[in-house]
């Protein structure tokens, strides 16, 4: 797919939304990147015009994105840029979301623990279990399941802060 694709270093600037649609999750935040540049004269580091952008996540990245993100954390976002305009009653409107590929702390600014985050299917566990495949005539694609599943609770993050 072609596509602009863009890598953001800034704050998240917004709580993360997080919805369950009929296709998974959907998630979204804003977030505010400001440039930082050294003044040659004064030997100063001064920031520039901070830039918003809405970040959107699907599916597993968004469940995870909504357990992980706090307002103010310092961020990495990759993803397909996407403009778009709507004409509002004050006139013509810009906006710029990313549709994410991946999301991460920046670890330049702190530090992160990084918790892998297992799906749990009555079938696929008790095919594990029995060491079998759960299914007939071949692999049943287990260890994908078990690499791409949601975070176990989106609330728990929320409960710990």
């Amino acid at each position: 797919m072609n596509g602009t694709m863009v890598t953001l270093v800034g704050n998240a600037a917004t709580a993360v939304e997080f919805r369950d649609t009929a296709t998974g999750g959907m998630a979204r935040f804003r977030l505010a990147v400001t440039p930082r540049r050294r003044d040659r004269e004064t030997q100063l580091w001064t920031d520039g015009p901070t830039s918003f952008y809405t970040v959107w996540a699907w599916r597993t990245l968004a469940t995870n994105l909504a357990a992980s993100v706090a307002i103010g954390e310092p961020l990495v976002v990759h993803g397909r840029l996407k403009v778009r305009e709507e004409e509002r009653d004050d006139g013509r409107r810009t906006f710029v979301d990313v549709e994410a590929v991946a999301v991460g702390h920046d670890l330049s600014r702190g530090t992160a623990a990084f918790r892998r985050v297992v799906r749990t299917e009555p079938a696929l566990t008790s095919a594990l279990r029995s060491g079998t495949d759960g299914a007939s005539g071949g692999d049943s694609g287990a260890s994908q399941t078990l690499s791409e599943g949601p975070a176990e609770r989106v609330t728990e993050r929320a409960a710990v802060s």
